[in-house]
């Protein structure tokens, strides 16, 4: 049987037309793809792009696990301006309607850095609030979870106390978690809102994408813990050829496989356990 593995359609650029990323992650052996192009963008995805996504995802027999959707630039949803508020609700709603068409069922947000003012900070909270409690009724119509990605843990825990789970969870992304020393930590104590796993490595410096097992990330300790968490999907590695010193296309999707099923059988062992 086919082993379930997914990665990143981002692993070379996050723009352009993205059919030649498709086929070739499908000729690596990947089942899965987690979708992200244009994840930082105000880019719009219209019919006659998702459909032709649609079409050659079912050409190369590619399902989705999740999908990055985008905080904008200047579509904003955590803006204290009013219309870039909208505008960035607006840009959410659109990924939520398109992972469904694309049959998905959980997005991917960043929460951005808190102002440090306290006027600011209050502002931001209530723009928070008021795009999330506007995109709820979406999400629960498409079927489609918010996966809140970590990087500012006390942050996540403050919305995820205030939304039911079947709405809110948590998407790990071990490289920022690696750069905290207490990411892994936080990580177990949120582990049954997990929906969504972001899985690359570093040094614990910056936030390099490297292929697992290149750099400093505990693996052993992230695959006990996945293994045990709420999160039952293939595992997603959201890998990035820039730092990876390999400029071959096809061998660097070569090496993101056979990492990715090395480190898939070792959740497996430990789920067995």
């Amino acid at each position: 049987m086919q082993e379930t593995l997914s990665v990143t359609t981002d692993y070379a650029t996050d723009q352009g037309c993205p059919q030649p990323a498709l086929r070739a992650i499908a000729e690596t052996g990947f089942t899965h793809i987690h979708w992200c192009h244009q994840w930082n963008t105000d880019f719009l995805y219209v019919d006659s792009e998702i459909r032709a996504i649609e079409a050659w995802m079912k050409q190369y027999h590619l399902t989705l696990t999740d999908l990055h959707a985008s905080d904008g630039k200047e579509k904003r949803w955590t803006s204290a301006l009013d219309y870039e508020r909208e505008a960035g609700v607006d840009l959410v709603k659109n990924r939520i309607a398109m992972t469904d068409r694309l049959g998905g069922d959980v997005i991917i947000m960043h929460l951005g850095s808190e102002p440090e003012s306290e006027q600011a900070k209050q502002g931001y909270w209530d723009a928070l609030a008021k795009s999330l409690d506007e995109l709820e009724p979406v999400s629960r119509f498409h079927d489609v979870q918010i996966a809140l990605e970590n990087g500012r843990f006390p942050m996540i825990r403050r919305v995820l106390e205030e939304y039911d789970p079947s709405y809110l969870g948590l998407c790990y992304d071990c490289g920022h978690g690696n750069m905290d020393e207490k990411g892994l930590d936080e990580l177990d104590s949120l582990k049954d809102r997990l929906i969504s796993v972001h899985l690359h490595d570093n040094d614990g410096t910056s936030d390099q994408h490297k292929l697992p097992f290149t750099g400093t990330v505990d693996w052993n300790r992230l695959a006990r813990i996945l293994a045990s968490s709420s999160y039952k999907k293939p595992m997603s590695f959201e890998v990035s050829m820039r730092n990876s010193g390999i400029q071959d296309e096809s061998l660097f999707l070569k090496e993101a496989f056979d990492a990715a099923r090395r480190f898939s059988s070792m959740v497996k062992s430990q789920e067995s356990k």
